[in-house]
């Protein structure tokens, strides 16, 4: 079978063959629902938020101009749609104070992370990471697993190279408290 590239589906779908978005549809639909679910923290609200993000998506497909790559694009839809989805919802967070964080150093932080079990560190940084905020479990979601680089996370969340860097390196001194 031939795989093509999202151009090519893209060009199609802006062409009037609008039945090729099953094949955007299929080749981005559990990263972009693994991207929401950790935002919001509830599989049946990431379910309906993803239906969300690709009907927005293919309603929005006619005026892409790939000034960035689709999977950027979409992975910024996703975020804004997950990140409002939040912000209409109640939770309480448990806040960490900022001199908490100033007083972790990264080698308390390194060594914490590797004297633990590998399954017994899984299972306290799920929970650590079930404790962030949205913002934060979805730059943790981005930068670990789905593995884009801070370039990709600056187009999709509209925040600095910096903010982003320093966002992610407080994430890990939050992790590292709420396992400890």
């Amino acid at each position: 079978m031939n795989i093509q590239t999202d151009a090519y589906y893209i060009a199609k779908i802006q062409g009037g063959e609008t039945a090729c978005f099953a094949v955007l549809l299929e080749r981005y639909s559990q990263p972009v629902f693994s991207l929401i679910v950790k935002i919001v923290g509830n599989r049946e609200d990431a379910e309906e938020l993803t239906q969300d993000v690709f009907l927005k998506v293919f309603r929005s497909l006619p005026s892409f101009q790939g000034n960035s790559q689709f999977s950027t694009w979409l992975y910024r839809i996703a975020y804004n749609t997950a990140i409002s989805a939040t912000r209409k919802q109640r939770h309480e967070w448990v806040a960490i104070e900022e001199s908490m964080l100033e007083n972790v150093s990264e080698d308390e932080v390194n060594g914490e992370l590797e004297q633990l079990e590998k399954e017994e560190q899984l299972r306290k940084l799920e929970r650590a990471v079930e404790q962030l905020l949205p913002d934060e479990r979805a730059l943790v979601s981005l930068f670990y697993m789905q593995e884009k680089s801070i370039d990709e996370i600056m187009t999709i969340t509209g925040l600095s190279n910096s903010n982003v860097k320093t966002k992610l390196h407080r994430v890990r001194k939050k992790l590292y408290l709420y396992m400890t």
